[in-house]
């Protein structure tokens, strides 16, 4: 996700430097899946690092 909203918000900037028509509204709402793609991968890394955190405290003995 991440990446397509990073290729999509290099293709939506075009218009600015190569002086040609600007694209519609949902092109710009692609760009959006940048963020979505950035908080699904940090949601992941949270969710790992609270999984491990579990796992050592499960380890541990009492």
């Amino acid at each position: 996700m991440f990446i397509v909203g990073a290729v999509a918000t290099l293709v939506t900037m075009a218009p600015l430097f190569l002086d040609i028509d600007p694209f519609p509204s949902y092109a710009w709402a692609v760009c959006m899946l940048m963020g979505v793609g950035f908080a699904v991968s940090a949601a992941g890394v949270l969710r790992s690092a609270a999984a491990q955190r579990r796992a050592a405290r499960a380890s541990q003995p009492a």
